[in-house]
């Protein structure tokens, strides 16, 4: 008898297909989040869970009484959805889809950089709403990033990529903050000692760090921005203070932000979406055919690993 999956969200074709083949695999047509009351259902019912970021699998779901999941595939590098400290006290595996994303995140960093320190939005938004009046030299300037410098919070594989494209694509100087010591770049960087430094030198701040219960990038470090400097987002929406940042943009304390995640999605706040100093994408970070593909084919590695008893390729716990 095949092991009974739930998969969260739809996948792509190939994905479901192969899902379907070595598996009893149930799955979300609707596209829709899960409810926890589904989620805490599914708990008792299926063996393995294939969820992704937006589906919150806290404490509630993971004890739920008479629990039959064994294991979570996590679709997505992050799992600050997941209580991977109360996962491994109930003994269920998690697994995650690293690598396979870094690439198309790191060049949606770049997107947002260059969209931010040009002002491309808010270029858009007057020729869409035609008040572009013509050319000229001193309307809209933005900031070159040639020169200047990319601050990174968080070398890990996509922090690595962006800072990469950075420095030997667009001659951006690199300074960054990781917890532990990285010093097998392949390009010119410095390491600083705080998050504080790095953004206090940035002209321009990637963040790519994990999510958690409390962001890692506080007001305070926000407030040591220089008022000429940008700051961008692919990681998880709560691994800054969102309130802290929207208020620095709409006071003019920085001068703007490109965000690609955000601290409860989908819901974006309406000040956040007014603003003209920001540049705003859905979670597309990951968003290609062939990366979307490649995190459904690893999930499915790591779910069939596991019911075959061997260790799992990508292990988170």
């Amino acid at each position: 008898m095949k092991p009974k999956i739930l998969v969260s969200r739809a996948l792509p074709e190939t994905v479901e297909a192969r899902l379907a083949y070595s598996f009893d695999a149930t799955f979300n047509k609707t596209d829709a989040p899960m409810t926890a009351a589904v989620l805490c259902q599914a708990m008792r019912d299926y063996d393995a869970l294939v969820p992704t970021v937006s589906d919150r699998i806290d404490a509630e779901v993971l004890l739920t009484h008479g629990r039959r999941v064994g294991m979570i595939a996590n679709i997505g590098v992050g799992y600050s959805n997941i209580d991977t400290d109360i996962a491994r006290e109930a003994g269920i595996r998690v697994s995650n889809t690293p690598d396979v994303l870094t690439d198309a995140t790191a060049d949606i960093a770049l997107l947002l950089i260059l969209a931010a320190t040009r002002r491309s939005y808010a270029a858009e938004t007057k020729l869409r709403q035609n008040r572009w009046g013509g050319f000229s030299i001193v309307d809209g300037l933005g900031s070159s990033i040639q020169g200047k410098i990319l601050g990174i919070v968080g070398m890990g594989r996509i922090g690595r990529a962006t800072a990469r494209r950075a420095a030997l694509g667009f001659g951006m100087n690199v300074v960054f903050y990781n917890r532990s010591s990285v010093d097998d770049l392949d390009f010119e960087a410095t390491q600083l000692g705080s998050i504080d430094a790095v953004l206090s030198q940035a002209d321009v701040v990637s963040i790519h760090v994990p999510g958690g219960s409390t962001p890692l990038v506080t007001a305070e470090h926000i407030a040591a921005m220089k008022p000429s400097a940008y700051l961008v987002n692919t990681a998880r929406g709560d691994s800054i203070d969102q309130t802290a940042l929207i208020d620095a943009l709409s006071e003019g304390r920085i001068a703007g932000a490109g965000l690609d995640v955000f601290e409860a999605e989908p819901f974006v706040p309406d000040v956040l979406r007014e603003l003209e100093n920001v540049t705003l994408l859905p979670h597309i970070g990951s968003a290609t055919t062939e990366v979307r593909t490649a995190m459904g084919m690893l999930a499915a590695d790591n779910l069939e690993a596991f019911f075959a008893g061997k260790d799992l390729p990508c292990t988170v716990v």
